[in-house]
């Protein structure tokens, strides 16, 4: 029977499914392998052609993997909280569990229908709350939770308690908030309750404080950076405006030179480390307290100093102007009367800034003017103090000194308001001034002439140490995470509010569960929307009402595969130390900064408590390409007057006519051909439309864009799977070119690797397609086909090198097709080979081979054996007086005096030699043959 493919798939896609062929062992003897895809939001438009690239290539590492003796863990899941299900929930009323449910009933078919090697056994979903009772435990360590720099981890907040209770404030070095007091084991011990709650909060590793976030009141709720463009809502175009709220954050500043130093032990992508580097954005310098000059204003401020942190603080005596950030906490207070008005007209224009657009805005500088000054610590200099926009309350201390002789941004500010710019260094004495970190003599001091720029640094800070004024310090770009969001479809958080302070609920609590409202936008009144619930509050206070931000249940989710159903413990301590981590992680490049940054922190801080072994979650991590669309065109006519018409010109004819190019749903181009009476019936306004055809065809012309439903150019993986299959979309997808590389879907060329299935499919069967395969021994050259496949599939998939396997199996399948080669030996052998790519077809092949009712997904893989690839013949070239006569085959295994013996009775060489009997012979084994006449 001829390759039908339908029923093949569908065969061992329900065998799959009803033996769990998949499922993996916790308790195997066999080495383990972790194999992790980044699980899927699951939205209403389900998958296009795209999505599967990293799944596909996981897969086939996966069950190459199982083929070379591992235990192989390859689970999926989905990460079910999100945006838009409540969007659609706001829009619609209906429940986002509901969407969400019929979304992952979507992925779930088409993910089986590609045949994916995946342990279904242990699927999670975030949205569950048998899933979520974990990300809430984890909250609740981490609110349970400080950081003790001095022994670089994290520990219990009961034995900082302690410590306060037998030594007070004394000795402790911890990642905390700016005002912690200082205080005895006495006095902490004559603090009330609540005082000694307010104090704990300064510490803990997840707090509350007031944040500078992104709001959007369309959506009701705060975005991440990454939500925002150009001031509005990436979802829905909404404006966003810079707010201050009471927020729920994370320390993982703490761990900074943590997940710092851990980019060097992993195998990633460099592009993407160098992403979280310049992330966290690691700072050697200066931190400076600039006196407020009292006389400047009024004599009420509760600060005295305006502190700094610069890594270029040799270049103090530059400074003309203090810059702080319009939301710094001291705005309100040093502004003077004269200039209230200035000031809040500028915040109120900064709010509708996102912070990335505030970093990405190098040109444009614009700012106000406080109506104070600042004293130079080092010389007494009077600085004014300005707000801007380019300066973030969120980096170092929301303050800057601005040096116009050496910063870009700080020279255009001053330029503008007319500021003064001082020059910091004698040019005259270094090679350029692009760069000042070269030697040179620093001018406007008594202590730093003369000096070296590092010796300059070093003699400023002792200086500004010896007065008071400032020290050696470093600092980090990373902000504190916030971790929060004000609406419903998230992860209650497991807290509850007391006399304006959070305690946690209790273990045996969990999970809290989100409760029902009637609708899922803010209250009235501008609570979130669990506001709305009734009959929702902790029996000693009211509940938290934000939920936990998006990240949260991505950033542990791999360590619930490793023991999906446990109910006491979200991993048991077995499960995690045999899977220990992820192997091998397969994602997108965009969460480098968000989950993947997240998850690390995460990681670091269970292993801190004792809860997992690793430091890192990851080993390996592979960012796939992005598959883009490739749009079609037809040209519609325009008229004299300009006007469209309903006449299309075939792309080759366009330059012949005036035209309009739109376009063209790609399913109904085959080869750039369009199917005029499927266009016809695509859209209404087409239905009479007439076609000027070139050869009889109407040839559309291309394009490569995104691939997006506006472009018509969306390619539905079902559609291939119907068309041609589960195995040749598998196969085309890796055949387009290398894993982490972006490239084109074209249609045209998958028609090459159906071909290629179905030859390979006949290789088994004869010119009636009867299976029939040979007990037969191989000859040599079936062997050279066969091992030169199996050892080069095992260097590519090593080295995720998919792409140029597929062509290697093309030509091995011709190989033997030439050879007419059906020897059980070898097509047994190179099924297995194939199974990783192509496991429908190869399944169904094992099958008729006789392996009897079972999967080859655990057939031991071929042994490549290298001799099969010794050649036994050399072609010589023979030569007469140096000059190249011929080629002459000869075996290998001849002594230089049977070659020249050989090569002399060879006809041919006869007659080259016109009957001269040569003079000398010269023989260079495996080289040449040369005669001298």
């Amino acid at each position: 029977m001829d390759y039908q493919f339908k029923d093949i798939e569908q065969k061992w896609q329900q065998f799959w499914a009803e033996k769990q062929t998949f499922k993996a062992d916790n308790n195997s003897t066999k080495p383990k392998y972790y194999v992790l895809d980044m699980f899927p939001y699951p939205s209403g438009a389900g998958l296009h052609v795209g999505h599967p690239l990293g799944y596909i290539a996981s897969d086939i590492f996966a069950r190459y993997k199982r083929l070379k003796g591992f235990n192989v863990l390859h689970p999926m899941g989905y990460d079910s909280f999100g945006l838009p299900a409540e969007q659609y929930a706001i829009q619609t009323g209906q429940h986002p569990s509901l969407t969400t449910e019929e979304n992952i009933a979507t992925y779930r078919r088409q993910l089986d229908q590609i045949g994916f090697s995946f342990d279904w056994s242990r699927e999670v979903r975030t949205s569950s709350p048998g899933y979520y009772k974990w990300t809430q435990w984890i909250f609740m360590q981490l609110f349970n939770s400080w950081y003790n720099k001095a022994e670089e981890k994290a520990e219990s907040i009961a034995k900082l308690v302690e410590h306060f209770e037998t030594k007070g404030s004394a000795g402790i070095n911890a990642v905390s908030d700016e005002d912690t007091a200082t205080f005895t084991a006495g006095e902490w011990k004559a603090y009330s309750h609540n005082q000694q709650q307010e104090e704990l909060l300064k510490y803990r590793i997840t707090y509350l404080r007031e944040s500078t976030v992104n709001w959007c009141a369309a959506l009701g709720t705060v975005l991440a950076n990454d939500e925002v463009k150009d001031g509005f809502s990436e979802r829905g175009g909404y404006p966003v405006e810079q707010k201050k709220m009471m927020q729920w954050s994370m320390r993982i500043t703490a761990y900074a030179e943590r997940l710092l130093q851990g980019l060097d032990t992993i195998d990633w992508p460099e592009p993407l480390k160098e992403m979280q580097r310049n992330w966290i954005g690691k700072s050697v310098g200066a931190s400076v307290k600039f006196p407020i000059k009292k006389e400047a204003h009024n004599s009420q401020l509760t600060t005295h100093n305006i502190e700094v942190f610069t890594t270029r603080v040799d270049t103090i005596f530059g400074v003309t102007f203090l810059v702080i950030a319009p939301e710094h906490e001291l705005v309100n207070e040093l502004t003077t009367p004269e200039q209230k008005a200035d000031i809040e007209a500028y915040i109120t224009q900064t709010k509708k800034k996102s912070e990335l657009d505030r970093m990405a805005d190098t040109k444009t500088v614009s700012g106000a003017f406080t109506g104070i000054y600042v004293l130079n610590p080092l010389n007494n200099e009077p600085i004014p103090v300005w707000i801007a926009d380019y300066v973030l309350a969120g980096y170092g201390t929301g303050a800057v000194m601005a040096v116009p002789s050496g910063d870009q941004r700080d020279y255009l500010f001053a330029k503008h308001y007319n500021l003064p710019i001082v020059p910091i260094i004698d040019i005259q004495n270094i090679e350029t001034e692009a760069d000042p970190t070269k030697e040179g003599t620093y001018i406007n001091s008594d202590f730093a002439n003369g000096l070296t720029y590092k010796e300059a640094t070093a003699a400023i800070i002792a200086k500004l140490e010896a007065i008071g004024a400032g020290k050696a310090k470093v600092n980090f770009r990373m902000r504190d995470a916030i971790f929060g969001r004000q609406r419903y479809w998230g992860e209650p958080v497991p807290v509850y509010f007391k006399d304006g302070l959070p305690y946690l609920i209790d273990e045996s609590e969990l999970p809290l569960l989100l409760p029902e409202i009637d609708k899922y936008l803010p209250t009235e009144t501008g609570e979130p929307p669990l506001g709305r619930a009734t009959d929702w509050k902790h029996p000693e206070g009211e509940y938290e009402l934000s939920t936990m931000p998006g990240w949260a249940g991505s950033s542990w989710y791999w360590y619930r595969y490793m023991d999906a159903h446990n109910d006491s413990e979200f991993a048991s301590e077995k499960a995690i130390e045999y899977w220990k981590d992820v192997d091998l992680y397969i994602g997108g490049s965009e969460h480098a900064t968000g989950h993947l940054l997240y998850s690390r922190f995460w990681n670091k801080f269970l292993k801190d408590i004792g809860k997992v072994n690793e430091e890192e979650p990851f080993k390996k991590l592979i960012n796939q390409g992005m598959i883009q669309g490739r749009s079609n065109f037809v040209y519609r006519l325009i008229d004299a007057e300009g006007r469209g018409t309903n006449t299309f010109v075939s792309h080759g004819l366009i330059k012949e006519y005036k035209t309009s190019p739109l376009h063209v749903d790609v399913n109904i181009v085959k080869n750039d051909t369009l199917d005029t009476e499927k266009f016809k019936n695509w859209r209404p306004e087409f239905a009479d439309a007439e076609f000027i055809l070139e050869n009889g065809k109407y040839v559309c012309g291309h394009e490569v864009e995104k691939m997006s439903k506006r472009y018509y150019n969306v390619v539905n993986p079902d559609d291939i799977a119907s068309q041609y299959g589960a195995d040749t979309l598998r196969m085309y997808e890796m055949f387009l070119g290398p894993l982490e590389q972006s490239k084109p879907w074209n249609t045209n060329g998958i028609e090459g690797v159906f071909k290629f299935l179905r030859k390979f499919w006949r290789l088994f069967h004869d010119d009636q397609w009867n299976f029939r395969v040979s007990e037969d021994a191989p000859t040599k050259a079936e062997l050279k086909a066969l091992h030169k496949i199996i050892r080069k599939v095992e260097e590519d998939v090593e080295r995720f090198s998919f792409n140029t396997s597929v062509s290697s199996f093309m030509i091995a399948v011709n190989e033997l097709t030439e050879l007419k080669c059906n020897k059980r030996a070898i097509l047994q052998e190179l099924t297995i080979v194939l199974a990783s790519y192509a496991p429908h077809i190869c399944e169904e092949l094992w099958a008729l081979l006789g392996n009897g009712e079972g999967t080859l997904s655990y057939a031991p893989y071929p042994t490549f054996k290298p001799e099969y690839l010794v050649e036994d013949d050399f072609a010589y070239p023979i030569s007469i007086n140096g000059k190249t006569k011929m080629n002459l085959s000869i075996s290998l295994s001849l002594d230089i005096k049977d070659i020249e013996a050989f090569v002399l009775a060879n006809a041919d060489v006869q007659r080259y030699l016109e009957g001269k009997t040569p003079k000398k012979v010269i023989v260079v084994k495996g080289r040449i043959v040369n005669m001298v006449v």
